[in-house]
């Protein structure tokens, strides 16, 4: 049985549960929160995942509750929220256009961010929660222009992917021009945040992306049944009642707010919004990617790299951005393979 059907007499509503959707969402949870203790314990002074967990839970010695809250927590949290995120930016793009190419990182959101920052690092504006901000409102800005110039009487997901992939290689070229005109100390800062980077992150990083979530990650499975809706293609969702455009604007609303805080908070960090959906899509057995499933796999996937970052060179931390580049180019060449088949 892989579908089990629950009905409620009072009131009368039935739905139906995917048993390989649950077990994939479990088994991604439990990876998850194993892969969040390796790297709350992993450090100059190293913790047991007992000791990790207990003082999770403010159990153990002084010194242990003071290293794992104070000084390595904000990180694992940071990763596990930001790779949550892209991963439901990453679902809802994809399906919302209907394609698998479409991520924010594909498509000038992330690089809208990107140019943004480090604007702000060349004319001295990333001070305190500068950056925080310059990256939100880098993508917010990179969404609406790529929205508008796709737009002809509607919006379509192809002109979407398109115009995106477009402006993408904009924002690229204009991020390189602002790191050579800049001086070397602001470039090597600049570069450091580009690839995505867990390091040094604090609650100050912790606290607006906790927020955003919050509200985000709600709105994103009450707009399910449009997203779904869309996935059967627009002339379908118009048949079955869905404002197509209002949909999607508000899908796109919601995915580029997402990636917008995920990235304030940890950087661009490459491939996850891409690669998560797609993976819990295969391991669902799903036509199309399930949000919570692709959220724990984002989560997942960012706190794995960053465990593979610090400890594949001794005594050097790399970007989690580096792992992720490199474990997601062999799918993205696939994914472009299975396309031109298509």
């Amino acid at each position: 049985m892989t579908n089990l059907t629950v009905r409620l007499p009072a009131p009368p509503v039935s739905w139906q549960v995917r048993i390989r959707l649950v077990a994939v969402c479990l088994g991604l949870a439990v990876l998850a929160f194993l892969a969040f203790c390796l790297g709350v314990g992993l450090g100059d002074i190293p913790l047991g995942l007992g000791e990790v967990v207990g003082a999770l839970f403010g159990q153990g010695e002084q010194g242990q509750l003071f290293v794992v809250w104070q000084l390595r927590l904000p990180r694992a949290l940071v990763g596990l929220m930001a790779g949550a995120a892209f991963g439901l930016s990453g679902a809802l793009f994809q399906t919302m256009t209907r394609n698998p190419l479409a991520s924010p990182d594909m498509i000038g959101v992330t690089q809208g961010a990107g140019v943004a920052v480090v604007a702000g690092m060349v004319f001295g504006l990333d001070a305190g929660p500068g950056v925080q901000v310059l990256a939100f409102a880098g993508a917010v800005a990179a969404a609406l222009l790529t929205y508008l110039l796709a737009w002809r009487r509607g919006v379509t997901g192809y002109r979407v992917v398109l115009v995106g992939i477009g402006l993408s290689w904009m924002f690229t070229s204009a991020t390189e021009y602002l790191m050579v005109i800049t001086e070397v100390l602001q470039s090597q800062a600049a570069l450091g945040w580009l690839f995505g980077n867990l390091n040094g992150r604090t609650w100050d990083q912790v606290t607006p992306l906790a927020l955003a979530l919050a509200v985000l990650a709600p709105l994103t499975f009450l707009l399910g049944r449009s997203s779904r809706a869309l996935q059967l293609g627009e002339d379908v969702a118009v048949v079955l009642g869905t404002p197509v455009q209002r949909a999607r604007l508000a899908l796109l609303a919601t995915g580029v707010g997402l990636v917008a805080f995920g990235t304030a908070a940890a950087g661009p960090v490459a491939f996850v919004a891409l690669a998560a959906p797609q993976i819990a899509r295969r391991l669902a057995g799903t036509a199309w990617p399930p949000p919570l499933a692709s959220a724990l796999t984002g989560a997942f996937l960012v706190l794995a790299a960053d465990l593979v970052a610090r400890r594949v060179i001794p005594d050097l931390e790399l970007p989690v951005g580096v792992v992720t580049g490199v474990l997601g180019a062999p799918l993205l060449l696939w994914l472009l393979a299975r396309a031109r088949r298509a």
